[in-house]
């Protein structure tokens, strides 16, 4: 591929007897990557290749997938490049903890720590530019977690809600590109020298207010999609000296990953402990990852700002006919951990939204809770990601599909039966080859079509 010449001079300094080699790597083909996702109880029930994992993730492997399978469709599988799949495990998120995705659509990284949450704590998952962030609700939707609030905010935003609340944060920032340059070969038409400085000034904005975020004690974990100097080794070295209180905490190299490199920035030997995985060394896209810990004792007193009583999720009252409407249909489905206490409605829609969580409501959001379903005329329509989210061996009101009518279904047609189900007309849970893909409703010998039509394949 052609790289712009000054992209070319600028990495023949920095690398040396690399660089050959390293430009040689823009023209090779990058090995794909997916990871399969925990969340589901059989989750590595999958019509796929399994026989190349990658080491450094127990549920990541070399290959591809397609979009319209039907372990896509049910959030059975994500689709990662194999150097961002390493962010999610540097990170290393434990159920219970709050943890902030800032910069995360399209959702490759934010589905990744979800998946390892088990539906326990907080995820928040933000993108500020609103027609990325629709596409980020949806690809969170579809991994079936009931743990995470997708907002749309820049980080100022954000932090009038949660400063200093997070126990991670996941800063995947908004860089030069130089690593996608390979994938995306029209990215070097906005390359220019001094984009990677542009870019950097940029990213310390966006990392001054997700310090502010940051609980004491807290993580923060830094990554790119550049080989810059500039926005990665420098970054770091602006970190450390404008926050002393931070550490750089070694991240363990696998096979084919670089350290960081000393010589990019002050020389400090510490940036070893960073990562890069350059594309003539390791099999996925340019990447830079590195994780800070805040070592500030827990509990000392940061700031001299009054804090006033904590205050949680802001709760319109549901109405006598809802709470009804709701607890039929859970009843029915036999649906648990779904505590009143823990329900929002916001116009017609319900969410699932836990009282621990704080107020949210002067954010910017797509998907404020886990969304369960809408209200409409006298009864209760389950969403699409609830479907998703359940699990068919604990349902008792479901339907088991051929592949064929599967196919029919997600492609917004109607079911024909051969006989009605047992349990008669009304609300099924969907399931082929046991994954549950979607609600239908059974009226006579027909399942009426619910698919969500822009999701619609085949």
């Amino acid at each position: 591929m052609n790289l712009p010449d000054e992209f070319i001079e600028k990495y023949t300094k920095l690398l040396g007897d690399e660089a050959e080699s390293f430009f040689e790597s823009f023209d090779t083909e990058p090995q794909k990557g997916f990871r399969l996702n925990p969340l589901k109880s059989n989750y590595q029930n999958v019509a796929l290749n399994l026989e190349h994992p990658v080491d450094y993730s127990a549920v990541g492997y070399v290959g591809s997938v397609s979009g319209n399978s039907l372990e896509h469709q049910t959030g059975y599988v994500y689709s990662q490049d194999l150097s961002a799949m390493y962010v999610g495990e540097v990170c290393g998120p434990r159920p219970g903890e709050k943890i902030l995705d800032l910069c995360a659509a399209p959702g490759g990284k934010s589905s990744h720590l979800a998946s390892l949450m088990n539906n326990e704590g907080l995820l928040v998952s933000n993108e500020i530019n609103r027609k990325r962030a629709l596409v980020l609700a949806e690809n969170m939707e579809r991994i079936g977690a009931r743990n995470v609030i997708v907002t749309n905010e820049d980080p100022a935003g954000l932090l009038k809600t949660f400063e200093q609340f997070f126990d991670k944060i996941v800063v995947d920032a908004p860089c030069s590109g130089e690593g996608m340059f390979r994938k995306d070969h029209a990215a070097t038409k906005y390359w220019h020298k001094d984009y990677p400085n542009e870019c950097a000034a940029r990213q310390k904005l966006i990392l001054a207010d997700a310090m502010k975020m940051l609980k004491q004690g807290g993580t923060l974990v830094y990554s790119t999609c550049t080989f810059a100097p500039e926005e990665d080794e420098q970054i770091i070295t602006w970190l450390l000296n404008e926050y002393p209180y931070l550490e750089l905490v070694p991240i363990k190299k696998y096979s084919g990953m670089d350290e960081g490199r000393p010589a990019f920035s002050d020389g400090n030997e510490e940036l070893r402990g960073c990562v890069r995985l350059m594309m003539h060394h390791f099999k996925g896209e340019g990447h830079f990852i590195a994780k800070l810990k805040d070592m500030r004792p827990v509990g000392e007193n940061v700031s001299k700002k009054k804090k006033g009583k904590k205050k949680h999720g802001k709760k319109a009252a549901m109405s006598s006919e809802q709470v009804e409407l709701w607890q039929n249909f859970a009843k029915e489905f036999e649906l648990e951990g779904f505590s009143l206490s823990n329900l929002k409605v916001l116009g017609d829609h319900l969410y699932l939204y836990q009282e621990s969580w704080p107020d949210i409501s002067r954010l910017k959001f797509i998907r404020p809770g886990f969304l369960l379903g809408t209200f409409k005329k006298k009864r209760f329509e389950p969403s699409y990601g609830l479907a998703l989210a359940l699990d068919p061996t604990k349902c008792q009101r479901k339907l088991a599909v051929e592949k064929e009518d599967w196919q029919k279904y997600v492609a917004g047609n109607v079911i024909s039966l051969k006989e009605r189900p047992a349990q008669g007309n009304g609300w099924y849970l969907l399931e082929c080859e046991d994954k549950a893909f979607a609600f239908g409703k059974v009226v006579d010998l027909t399942v009426k079509n619910f698919f969500p039509k822009g999701l619609r394949i085949f």
